[in-house]
């Protein structure tokens, strides 16, 4: 099988090629065409517009502008790279011969919050900010333009994706942990969900090989975790005590107000991220590639992901 990665030096794009370099000829497409181990030739965009590109099977697209978490990204850009981007190459996708169109959209384009124990793809969707706003924009285009018969469609929303290469949040927790900062949130108790890249790779891989129905895919662990788990997680691979404070919610809770008023790190909306649910359903995308379980526990795949970091 010919594939084309868009995005392909990213993380996500880097460990699909190390996962199916060896079933499939992959091509690349980025803004940058250094040699990859795996990758018969990564072209450039222009090359797109230019009609260079070969013919392949399939097309996943990653490429797209990351979630800023320190919002200091222009609204405009989120919409020119996630959306228009994503036209552009969906529309090369419905010209040309490949038959499968894998695009990784976000959890976050459904909903910035869970609202009930868990996120289903039957939920109308609500983003918040340009990040899932400019992503459910691209989803609603693809959805608009339907393929011909014979090709097929596949829309992810993954929640936090993390692994070895892995650049965002955990990391920055990581760190805070490894430098023996006690974590003074231990009080609030929640559930999360998160991707390990290996059971995400497997299923690109399902999505590949088996003939699948075309649809939108929750994409997460079988199991939830809480940020106190995390904490214990990240101190066992370090080899080091957890320090977590069980600090009164009220106090907490206050405390964030003061800092919102203050302009300080903690205030009510960040406590909020800290400490929310966000719980996504892969039951979908689980009985359509027929496996009962991820292949990786989501423990075993975090524990993997923290001990890369060292």
């Amino acid at each position: 099988m010919n594939i084309l990665i868009t995005g392909i030096h990213g993380f996500v794009g880097s460990n699909l090629v190390l996962a199916l370099k060896d079933k499939c000829k992959i091509y690349g497409l980025d803004i940058v065409a250094p040699e990859k181990e795996g990758v018969a030739k990564t072209f450039l965009w222009q090359d797109l517009d230019n009609g260079l590109l070969p013919e392949v099977d399939a097309i996943i697209h990653l490429a797209g502008k990351a979630h800023d978490t320190k919002n200091k990204s222009a609204a405009d850009v989120y919409f020119k790279i996630n959306t228009g981007l994503t036209q552009k190459v969906y529309d090369y996708y419905l010209k040309s011969s490949a038959t499968k169109f894998i695009f990784f959209s976000t959890a976050k384009a459904a909903a910035d919050r869970v609202v009930g124990e868990c996120l289903t793809e039957e939920v109308v969707p609500s983003p918040v900010g340009p990040y899932g706003e400019s992503k459910i924009k691209a989803e609603e285009y693809i959805l608009s333009h339907q393929p011909a018969e014979r090709k097929y469609v596949y829309i992810l929303r993954p929640c936090m994706i993390h692994g070895p290469g892995n650049k965002g949040n955990l990391n920055l927790l990581y760190s805070v942990v490894r430098k023996g900062i006690p974590w003074p949130l231990g009080a609030f108790k929640n559930s999360r969900t998160f991707t390990s890249i290996d059971n995400l790779t497997y299923v690109i891989d399902c999505l590949l090989s088996q003939s699948i129905e075309s649809g939108i895919y929750n994409m997460a662990d079988d199991e939830t975790v809480s940020t106190n788990e995390l904490i214990k997680l990240i101190c066992e691979s370090l080899g080091k005590k957890a320090h977590i404070w069980y600090i009164n919610k009220g106090f907490i809770t206050w405390c964030a107000k003061v800092g919102g008023f203050l302009h300080l790190p903690l205030n009510p909306d960040r406590l909020q991220k800290l400490t929310e649910n966000y719980v996504a359903s892969n039951d979908k995308i689980k009985k359509a590639i027929g496996i009962e379980c991820m292949p990786v526990d989501a423990r075993d795949g975090l524990t993997k992901t923290f001990d890369s970091f060292k």
